[in-house]
Formats: structure tokens, sequence, C-alpha cells
């Protein structure tokens, strides 16, 4: 059979009518197939974000119900107190101090609770002040609120503390002064005072476990730099730089951890100061500020080992014997910090025994950090071991064990003098 003219060649004037036809129609479904895909695309990405949301709120919310219950009872409990005891009607300065005195943080700082307390009061009783001197007016409410801020900044350095003090003094200005009970025109002053202290009887009284904040804080903080280096340790036995890049990158985003490691030890450690309930916790809230202080220096060092790391495997600084030497001895001196966590999240008697395994584990490791024993011959790969010898004491430390007697059981160092020509070398005390 032959074919057409029309089949045989398709550059025929009926194939090209029959292209030219189609090709705007193909144009259009890739368009709409192109539509579709970043609907698709954007969909999920809405669906993603909505979901990290929800979660991160959700942990916000389950961490937020005791400083909620708080603030809760102290400004309803203030404001029924004021109305009982002075005979003030709706008494809303006394609320409004009591909450804005317990803030909503972590952990309510006694301290803090004090501070603000006072500058609520003092806002207040120079509203009360400057109204009953110069009356009432706009210049009036300026000098008021000026002065009521600048305090706020004086006491503080959050702006969400300004903003409140300066509407509180607004509104002593702007409402009406009550009629005059006990304290004649201070009558507001003295609810200010009442909610400080009625925030403060909150603050001391309720039945929280002042260990739980830090455990979870410091425990994350550990964990953390427990990861960092075995990732470090990872990238120098398959001499991949990416992987200590990332331990580099995961010890600088400890730093907001440790911050609120500090705030969460502390607020136990006041609260185990003054507060009855809690005075029994105060050896082991000791143990925990001092795991975090030494935890912030040893992620600092990580830093430094980390990066030092990075340059050592991309210069190929380290034979195979060194490799498997140092990527060995980190992983171990990862065990122990792991089981430091492990320690700070039992407290009681279990504590001890972890902490004791620990420190049994890092002067295992400690002894160890020697670049002749771990058969660093380069002066680059002798650096990371110097970074980590000065790191492993900053952890002993935080163990419990003495700073003298930590250094003590590193091996001993002494230079030998080289041949002309070469470079230093180091080698063990005999």
């Amino acid at each position: 059979m032959t074919n057409s003219p029309e089949e045989a060649d398709p550059a025929t004037p009926g194939r090209a009518a029959d292209d030219a036809a189609a090709s705007p129609a193909r144009g259009d479904a890739r368009r709409r197939a192109g539509v579709v895909a970043s609907l698709r695309h954007l969909t999920r990405r809405t669906a993603h974000m909505a979901a990290s949301r929800a979660k991160a709120g959700a942990i916000r919310a389950r961490y937020s119900w005791m400083p909620a219950l708080q603030m809760t009872v102290a400004g309803v409990g203030a404001f029924v107190l004021s109305e009982a005891v002075f005979g003030h009607s709706g008494p809303i300065f006394a609320a409004v101090a009591a909450m804005i005195a317990l803030g909503f943080t972590k952990e309510p700082r006694l301290r803090k609770i004090i501070e603000v307390s006072i500058g609520c009061t003092l806002g207040i009783f120079i509203g009360d002040t400057m109204l009953h001197t110069f009356g009432s007016g706009p210049i009036t409410a300026a000098a008021v609120v000026f002065v009521s801020v600048m305090l706020a900044r004086f006491l503080d350095s959050s702006s969400l503390l300004a903003m409140q003090m300066g509407l509180q003094a607004l509104l002593v200005v702007m409402i009406p002064a009550p009629e005059a009970g006990i304290f004649g025109p201070f009558s507001r002053s003295a609810d200010a005072v009442l909610g400080g202290v009625t925030a403060m009887v909150v603050a001391l009284a309720t039945p929280k476990d002042p260990r739980r904040e830090p455990i979870r804080e410091v425990s994350r903080a550990v964990d953390e730099l427990a990861a960092a280096l075995r990732e470090t340790a990872s990238g120098i036995r398959q001499s991949e730089s990416r992987e200590a890049w990332h331990a580099l990158i995961r010890t600088r985003g400890i730093q907001p951890q440790l911050d609120d490691v500090h705030g969460a030890v502390t607020s136990a450690r006041e609260l185990t100061r003054y507060s009855p309930a809690y005075r029994r916790h105060r050896h082991y809230v000791r143990s925990m500020g001092r795991v975090a202080e030494q935890t912030d220096l040893a992620v600092r060092s990580m830093r430094l080992v980390a990066r030092r790391a990075v340059s050592v495997i991309d210069h190929a600084a380290l034979g195979d014997a060194a490799t498997r030497g140092l990527g060995k001895v980190l992983d171990e001196f990862a065990d122990a910090v792991q089981l430091i966590s492990r320690a700070v999240g039992e407290p009681g008697p279990a504590y001890e025994r972890r902490m004791e395994d620990a420190r049994d584990r890092l002067i295992a490791v400690a002894m160890q950090l020697h670049p002749a024993r771990l058969r660093v011959d380069t002066l680059e790969g002798e650096a990371v071991v110097m970074l980590v010898r000065t790191m492993i004491v900053d952890v002993m430390i935080g163990a419990g064990i003495p700073a003298e007697e930590a250094a003590d059981y590193l091996p001993g160092l002494r230079k030998r003098s080289p041949p002309t020509g070469t470079m230093p070398v180091v080698d063990e005390e005999s």
C-alpha cells in the first residue's frame, strides 16, 4: 500500500496546518499543568507551615499553663482581697499590678516580681500624687505617662513592661478617682501594693517543683553538646568536613538554649532560697547551676574544636591511625556527656550514681588526650587535641570534679627541641 503524500512527508501543508492548530492547545495544557503544580506546591507549603505553627503553639501552651494559672489567681485574688480588706469598690489596679508583677515568663523570678511590684506601685503613686496636686488634664497625663515609662525602662529592659506601666499611669489620670477610703487619695496606690504582695505570695506558694524547668533546659543543652561531638567524630572518621560544619552550626544554635538554661536555673535558685517548701532542693539546684555554667564554657570551646576540625579534614592533616584515634576519643567523650544529661534528668539518689559514672568516663577520656597516644603528629591535629583538652576540663568541673584535680588527669606535656628547620613537636612527659 502506498502512503498518502501527507503521511509520507510530515512537512506537507496539511500536517503543518494540524500542528499549527494543536500548538496553542499544547501550550494551554502546559500552562494549566504549571498552575496546578504551583498550587499543589503552595498548598503543601501552607499545610506544612500551619502544622509547624500548631505544633509550636501546642508546646508553648503545654509549658505555659502554670504561669497562666498563677496570673489568674494573683489578679483575681488581689481584686477580691482589696474589696474585702480595704473596702475599695472595683480595685482594678490591684489586679493589674499583680498580673504585671508576675509577668508571662517560664518561671517567675522573685527579684523581678519585687522590682516590677515596686515600679507599678511608684507609677500609680506618682499618678495619684500629681493628680491630687495638679488635677486632671492633658499636661498632667503626659507628665505621669512619661515618668512611668522612664521608670519602667530603668527597672527592666522589657518593652512590654514600659507599655503596661505607661498605660496604667494613663488610666490613673484618666479614670475618675475613687471615693476617699481609709487611704484617702492614695487608695489606688494601696491597691498596687496589695497586688504586688499577692503576686509574691502566689509565686512562693504555688506547688510546682522548681527543678523541672532547669532539668528540661539543661538536658537539652547537654544533649546538643553530645550531638556536636558525635558529628565532629563522624566527620573526622569519614574525612567529611560537612559533618564538622554541621557540628559548628549546631553549637552556634545552642546559645539561645543556654540563655534559657541560665534563666531557669536562676529562678530555681531564688525559689529554693526563699520558699520554705523548696529549700530541700537547694543542693541539687546548685549542682544544676554548676553543670549549666560549665556547659556554656564547653560549648564555646566546642565551636573552636569544630572549626579546627573542618580545617584538619580539608587539609588532610591526619593519618589513618590519628583519624581512628581522635574519632574514637570524641565518641567516648560524647558518651560521657550523655551520661551527664541522664544524671540531670534523674534528681535524687540516681543523680549521684549517674554523675559518678559520668566522672569515671570523663577521666578515662582525659587520660587519652595526648597527641602521641592518639597518633597525631601534625601541628593542625595537635591544635584540635589541645582544644579538646581544655573542653573536657570544663565538662569535668561541671560533673563535680575540682578544677585542680580535673587538670591533673590530663597527660603531661613537654616541648622537645626540634632539629633546625623543623616544626616543634609535643612529646609525653616521662
